[in-house]
């Protein structure tokens, strides 16, 4: 099995939104991500909570079967498309994959 775990930290404004915004636009276009792959095993998108120590404003928690279903995930189309939104909203991103 394989984790792939990516943080976010968002700009203040971006795309004419603020960052709470742009978090739940972002979350919404990734939870649509979830059955892209047929090894995905867990996905799951969480926004930083208030009153919860965080860092990073999005987190990406997901298990793949393995390598070739996360490149499958990754190779879609639909995940191919919020790329650009990301990229443009995003300050900071940190991602850690790794095999159990």
């Amino acid at each position: 099995m394989l984790k792939h775990i990516v943080m976010w930290k968002l700009k203040d404004h971006a795309e004419g939104a603020d960052r709470a915004t742009n978090a739940r636009l972002m979350k919404e276009r990734l939870d649509a991500c979830a059955n892209l792959s047929s090894g995905t095993i867990k996905f799951e998108v969480v926004l930083a909570q208030p009153g919860l120590e965080a860092t990073y404003d999005v987190i990406l928690y997901s298990e793949f079967r393995d390598r070739a279903a996360l490149a499958e995930y990754a190779a879609h189309p639909t995940h191919k498309a919020l790329i650009p939104f990301i990229g443009a909203v995003r300050a900071e991103r940190q991602c850690m994959d790794y095999e159990i």
